[in-house]
């Protein structure tokens, strides 16, 4: 009798053990399961950080400042010495293109040579402004709504677009350039 009893404890012991058994190892796989998880996300945040920081380019320094202007008045001919203006070619000849006080540009964020979306078979230098120069850009625009903006680069006309609304967005398109060496030129002289 003593062992039917003592082997009815046993039995009796296993079955409770069991459940208790089964929940440790049910609790030790969900503790693995979110360990695992978390490692996964953690990787996840890494490489996404990772692949968004190579992404991001490093500012182009110009060799050159690009000089913004506003045009003030356009004459026929060249500038007289002491004129604060350029003097630039038109479809006329020589014209001198009279300049009030503009921006200077000493870096942007990205410079490159694209397909023009305005001349079919041109090229056109697409320049992406620092947040700064971005906002000092978009205060110049607002106010010469209806007005040409002269780009100057080592005293030399490179553009004269006209200012239909503000551009707050720090993209600018340098138009004109009527193939890619030409446009490719622009951006060496912008760059070197």
């Amino acid at each position: 009798m003593k062992r039917s009893r003592a082997a009815r404890r046993q039995g009796r012991a296993y079955r409770e053990a069991a459940p208790a058994r089964a929940a440790d190892q049910h609790r030790s796989a969900l503790l693995v399961m979110v360990l695992t998880l978390g490692l996964l996300i953690a990787a996840v945040a890494v490489t996404g950080g990772m692949i968004a920081s190579s992404m991001r380019t490093r500012p182009v320094a110009l060799a050159a400042p690009l000089h913004i202007y506003p045009v003030a008045q356009v004459l026929p001919g060249q500038c007289p010495a002491g004129t604060q203006g350029i003097t630039g070619q038109a479809a006329t000849g020589a014209t001198c293109y009279r300049l009030t006080q503009g921006i200077a540009i000493h870096k942007v964020a990205d410079l490159r040579v694209q397909k023009s979306r305005v001349k079919p078979g041109g090229y056109d230098v697409a320049v992406t402004l620092r947040p700064a120069d971005r906002r000092a850009f978009a205060q110049l625009t607002r106010a010469t709504v209806g007005r040409d903006l002269a780009f100057v680069v080592r005293d030399r006309l490179v553009t004269l677009p006209r200012v239909d609304m503000a551009i707050t967005d720090g993209k600018v398109i340098v138009t004109g350039s009527p193939d890619r060496p030409s446009a490719n030129a622009l951006v060496r002289q912008l760059r070197y």
